[in-house]
């Protein structure tokens, strides 16, 4: 099942990689990503799409554990 992640993440150095290496690491494969800048926040939005067997809520659990994450929103693709 695709699903897709809304994240308000931190701009800090490695930031990014570890989004995507936990991503990847739980067994959801990244298909896409998109980021821009957040210049009220000082922050990035992603908008990623991952493909996986399992609950997107297990990513949202973990991602919400990383300490550059502000905010994380899940809702499968159509």
């Amino acid at each position: 099942m695709h699903y897709r992640l809304e994240v308000q993440l931190r701009r800090a150095e490695g930031a990014l990689a570890r989004v995507l290496g936990t991503a990847q690491r739980r067994g959801y494969a990244p298909i896409s990503l998109q980021a821009e800048t957040d210049p009220r926040a000082g922050a990035w939005r992603l908008s990623m799409t991952v493909e996986s067997a399992r609950s997107a809520q297990g990513l949202k659990s973990q991602l919400d554990k990383l300490h550059d994450c502000l905010a994380v929103e899940v809702a499968p693709c159509r």
